[in-house]
C-alpha cells in the first residue's frame, strides 16, 4: 500500500472536501437525506394527509365537498319524502363530472366520482350504478368525460341502464392573488335529474378554500 502526505491549508481543504462528499454520497450527513412517512389510520402519522401541501384539490378538499353536499341532500325535503320515503331504493347514476376550473384536474375527477358512488352506497338509501357498466355505455353512446349534461343522451343512458335519477355537475373555482398570497376557492354544483322527467329534483353547492401565504 503507498503512503501519502498532504501538508499546507490547501492539502487538508482538499482532504476535507473529499472526506465529505464521501459522508455525503454515504448519507451519513445529517440533514441531506429524505424521510420516507407512512400516513392513516393505524400508523404514527394518522394526520398525515390534513395538511395542504398546494392549492390544488386533494383528496381531503373532495372528501370534505361530498360529505358537505350529502349532508344537506340527506336532510332535504325530496330525499326524505321521495327517497327514503318510499323505501324503494331507487337505481341512480353519476354523470361525468364537468371539469369547470383553469386546472388539468382528471385525476381529481375520477376521485370525486368514485367518493360520491362510495357515500351513497355506504348510505343505503339508494343503489347506485356499477361505474364500469356505466362507463361502458358512455363510451358506446360518445359521452366524454366532463361532457354537459345533456337531457336527450341521458334519457337514452337512463332506459338502457334502468336508472331513475342522475346526479349531474361540475366543480368550478375562483383564483385570487395578492402580493405574495393566493387563494382559490373551490365549488361543487351538484343537480339530482329525474331521467323520464328530465325535472331537477334536488339541487346545491358547496365551497372549499385553500390559500398560500408567502
Amino acid at each position: 500500500m503507498k503512503s501519502f502526505s498532504i501538508s499546507g491549508p490547501r492539502g487538508t481543504t482538499r482532504v476535507a472536501v473529499i472526506i465529505l462528499f464521501s459522508f455525503v454520497a454515504l448519507g451519513l450527513v445529517p440533514g441531506c437525506t429524505q424521510q420516507a412517512l407512512r400516513g392513516g389510520v393505524g400508523t404514527d402519522n394518522p394526520n398525515l394527509d390534513r395538511p395542504a401541501l398546494s392549492v390544488r384539490l386533494d383528496r381531503e378538499d373532495i372528501n370534505y365537498l361530498v360529505a358537505d353536499y350529502l349532508k344537506v341532500l340527506e336532510t332535504s325535503r325530496f330525499w326524505q319524502a321521495t327517497v327514503k320515503g318510499l323505501g324503494d331504493r331507487p337505481l341512480v347514476a353519476i354523470w361525468p363530472i364537468q371539469n369547470a376550473t383553469s386546472q388539468h384536474i382528471e385525476d381529481q375527477l375520477l376521485t370525486l366520482n368514485s367518493s360520491i358512488e362510495t357515500s351513497l352506497v355506504n348510505a343505503g338509501d339508494v343503489r347506485v350504478v356499477d361505474r364500469a357498466r356505466q362507463a361502458a355505455l358512455v363510451r358506446e353512446i360518445g359521452v366524454q368525460q366532463g361532457a354537459t349534461y345533456d337531457p336527450a343522451t341521458a334519457q337514452r343512458m337512463g332506459r338502457q341502464l334502468g336508472v331513475k335519477y342522475f346526479f349531474t355537475g361540475k366543480i368550478t373555482s375562483i383564483d385570487e392573488t395578492f402580493n405574495k398570497q393566493k387563494r382559490v376557492q373551490y365549488s361543487l354544483f351538484l343537480q339530482v335529474v329525474e331521467v323520464e322527467t328530465g325535472l331537477i329534483e334536488f339541487q346545491n353547492e358547496v365551497t372549499r378554500s385553500k390559500a398560500i401565504k408567502g
